[in-house]
């Protein structure tokens, strides 16, 4: 069987991009897997893909980020390669940070439809559940509304493909009520390969809290940064860093340069960049507890996930998807109000002062980490594909 993603890929910096990593790996060298081809996006120099090669994989960038024309260009793609089924790893702005190029990139499933070609989506976000102002989609009522309506054209392309899976159960009620969808379930997120674990060091002198991902939007680190000037303030024993690891959202270019100005005086924050695949397990093994300075959620959380594979506490908002994520597979971690900093701060507080509870929670992230590694999802996957692929008569659907 050949098996193509549509999926940014590292070093692309396009969102997802670690999630398609882990998981498009893990379907190479399976029995039923003939080949792994993976549809990326162009970066300024495509030889930079070369050093996440992998025998049995082929990277092709055939799109480019923000062009109104990235689903011709993966149609092309698809016509040459012919392969037995797509997968597609998608959400809202997966094909550019403008409206019209990422709305044109969704109509990606609705043409691999009209090819004849079997098709699944991994659908991280839906519009109904996201808080539009916080992520720059709606900056009035009315354009809110547009925005909204928008996506729902968007949806329904999307539910084109044979089967679309979200990491929600919220997600699958909403597409059935909603859209009287017959193709949605609930699809496990998975979890990333567990490194060799490197327990927090004892005791806790030096505390890093540490926020991962792209800043600007609903994911913002004032909140973070004030609560540490109030930790310092009440543990003045202890020594506090701020590591802020990522980049700016690209809807918000320039924040993180105006937090810098903003914070100037703070001598322990520290400013990663981008970072890369190799440098990932540094940043979260140097981590005391990883915060998620979320004001609304886009999903389920591939960091909740990296977090327990690195068996690190997490400080969590009080958000209904976001509790409700942790919940249901089964991480945990202390909780504050959303854009409270004294909340943040009796949350980290709370974990300092009782170390038991910080390692029972740093204990059960762990475990839960271990729950659906991602070489059992592929398996999961397959199962699914198989009849996709195979028609009544178990011939191989054709490919137009």
């Amino acid at each position: 069987m050949k098996i193509a993603f549509v999926s940014p890929y590292p070093p692309s910096q396009v969102t997802l991009n670690e999630y398609g990593y882990h998981l498009i790996r893990s379907f190479v060298g399976k029995p039923e897997v003939e080949a792994v081809y993976v549809l990326t996006n162009h970066l300024n120099d495509n030889l930079r893909y070369s050093q996440y090669a992998l025998e049995g994989l082929e990277l092709i960038p055939c799109w480019t980020f923000n062009n109104w024309f990235s689903v011709l260009d993966i149609r092309e793609q698809l016509q040459e390669l012919k392969p037995d089924v797509v997968i597609l790893n998608l959400q809202f702005m997966t094909f550019g940070e403008g409206k019209i190029p990422a709305a044109l990139g969704l109509l990606t499933p609705w043409m691999i439809k009209q090819m004849g070609i079997p098709s699944i989506v991994i659908l991280h976000n839906i519009t109904e559940t996201v808080k539009l102002d916080t992520i720059g989609m709606a900056e009035s009522k009315l354009k809110g509304d547009l925005f909204l309506w928008i996506g729902k054209q968007l949806t329904k392309f999307i539910l084109k493909a044979d089967l679309v899976g979200v990491t929600i159960s919220q997600y699958v009620d909403i597409l059935k009520s909603k859209y009287k969808a017959k193709n949605v379930i609930l699809l496990p997120h998975g979890n990333f390969e567990l490194p060799p674990r490197k327990p927090v060091p004892e005791p806790l002198k030096e505390i890093n809290l540490m926020a991962f991902g792209k800043f600007g939007t609903y994911k913002k680190v004032e909140v973070m940064l004030d609560a540490v000037k109030l930790l310092e303030r009440r543990y003045p024993d202890r020594k506090f860093t701020a590591t802020i690891a990522g980049t700016d959202n690209p809807n918000v270019k320039g924040y993180l340069d105006g937090i810098r100005q903003r914070y100037s005086g703070m001598s322990n924050l520290v400013f990663t960049g981008y970072v890369p695949e190799e440098k990932v397990a540094d940043i979260f093994h140097e981590s005391t507890f990883v915060i998620f300075p979320y004001t609304t959620t886009t999903g389920s959380s591939g960091i909740l996930h990296q977090a327990g594979s690195y068996a690190r506490a997490c400080i969590l908002p009080k958000i209904d998807d976001l509790e409700r994520v942790v919940e249901e597979e089964g991480y945990g971690g202390a909780y504050f109000e959303t854009d409270n900093a004294e909340s943040m701060a009796d949350a980290v507080a709370h974990l300092i002062d009782h170390p038991e509870e910080r390692k029972k929670i740093e204990e059960m992230n762990y475990a839960a980490a271990k729950g659906l590694p991602m070489n059992e999802l592929a398996q999961w996957y397959l199962s699914h594909i198989q009849p996709l692929v195979l028609s009544e008569k178990g011939q191989p659907l054709a490919i137009q």
